[in-house]
């Protein structure tokens, strides 16, 4: 029984790792027009152009913030962040 539970536990976790990931991904493509998975699978300098695109992208939006401009989205900005640090490990992870 014990079994039971752990395995149901594991696969709860995966599906919310999978639809954790989904969101990310829908977030990330919203905001930059950029497709995450298809970034990942990316050669490093490819990786490399895309990464500095992003960092464009927040440091306009954290200008935004701290101008408080109207249009500033915490939620814009954390996805791109998560986008960010996601492929820099994926880059890392290649080199």
């Amino acid at each position: 029984m014990e079994a039971l539970k752990k395995q149901a536990a594991a696969f709860l976790d995966a599906k919310e790792d999978r639809t954790a990931e989904a969101r990310q991904t829908a977030a990330f493509f919203l905001v930059s027009g950029i497709d995450l998975s298809a970034a990942l699978k990316m050669s490093d300098p490819e990786k490399a152009i895309v990464l500095a695109r992003i960092g464009r992208l927040m440091r306009r939006e954290r200008l935004k913030g701290v101008r408080r401009n109207w249009s500033y989205d915490l939620n814009r900005h954390i996805a791109l962040k998560q986008a960010y640090d996601r492929l820099k490990r994926s880059r890392a992870a290649n080199q």
